[in-house]
């Protein structure tokens, strides 16, 4: 055979074998997309459809839920977990309406109603949830010393990063966050039949250069040491997607006092029946971190 060939092929191959094993790992983490359903008029709550500018140009679909209070209110961003969507946040919004909180429930990149991008990541949820908290303090009717966030798996361990980096934020009410992303895709490597020795341990590599963050520094295990506003870990006893060990380990590695951890005895990892009892637990942690919905107009 012609060594000019064999030399081409020798080239060629492994770069043609490598952009297809990146593809198919990016296919594999892909987020599957679910539209909402409903809307928040379903549950009698006036909202407005609003579009919110993130990263690369991307645009953020939101439902924006105005506080009927006078003056400058509060606000709580919502943000879902991996394939979800704000509907499923939707069971939190009357509740936080009624105290007097305005409501802002996003969808992440390439989920829902929002922009397609080329891969999503904790990273980019973060990034995403930022951009609706920039979105809220640049609103008049809003009090923008007076923000929190509540967030859902993936969705929380964003929202403890945002919170790490962002130290004017007030509260943080995470649901059911894992511990560690390294740990969790090694279960999800395991799910898909690849093993970790070689090529699980690479993937991993290729996904942190991917997302251009050292795992160990977006952990919510070490995240949750940066942040200085007042924590509410909730997670449930049944949780078969992240261990209930999970909560534990991320409470475990607080250094505040502000932080703290709420173990639901029936809730799975999607269970959100729970708000309609225990809904007011997260209420009253939000008016202790953040003040009574509506300070922020007697200021």
């Amino acid at each position: 055979m012609n060594l000019d060939l064999l030399l081409t092929a020798a080239i060629i191959l492994p770069v043609l074998l490598y952009g297809i094993f990146t593809a198919l790992v990016r296919r594999s983490f892909r987020a599957p997309r679910r539209v909402e359903q409903t809307t928040p008029a379903a549950v009698g709550l006036a909202y407005r459809t609003v579009a919110i500018p993130t990263e690369n140009a991307k645009r953020l679909f939101a439902w924006y839920i105005p506080s009927e209070r006078n003056g400058r209110a509060p606000a709580v961003a919502l943000l879902h977990g991996w394939g979800g969507n704000a509907e499923f946040m939707l069971p939190f919004a009357p509740l936080l309406h009624r105290a007097g909180y305005a409501v802002l429930l996003l969808d992440a990149r390439n989920h829902g109603g929002s922009d397609a991008d080329d891969f999503s990541s904790m990273v980019k949820f973060a990034e995403d949830l930022e951009h609706g908290l920039d979105w809220l303090e640049a609103r008049p009717e809003i009090d923008a010393g007076g923000l929190g966030v509540l967030g859902h798996s993936v969705g929380a361990a964003a929202a403890l990063l945002a919170a790490s980096r962002r130290p004017r934020l007030r509260a943080v009410v995470s649901l059911a966050a894992f511990a560690h992303p390294a740990e969790l895709m090694r279960q999800m490597l395991s799910a898909h039949r690849i093993p970790y020795r070689p090529l699980g341990r690479w993937v991993l590599r290729y996904i942190e250069k991917t997302i251009k963050a050292r795992y160990d520094h977006i952990a919510p295990v070490s995240t949750i040491e940066r942040v200085s506003c007042p924590v509410l870990l909730v997670h449930g006893e049944h949780d078969t997607s992240v261990p209930v060990a999970d909560a534990y380990a991320i409470y475990r590695n607080r250094k505040s006092d502000k932080v703290r951890l709420w173990i639901l005895p029936d809730a799975g990892h999607n269970s959100v029946h729970w708000t309609e009892r225990d809904g007011e637990t997260i209420v009253a942690f939000l008016k202790s971190a953040i003040g009574d919905a509506g300070a922020g107009a007697r200021r």
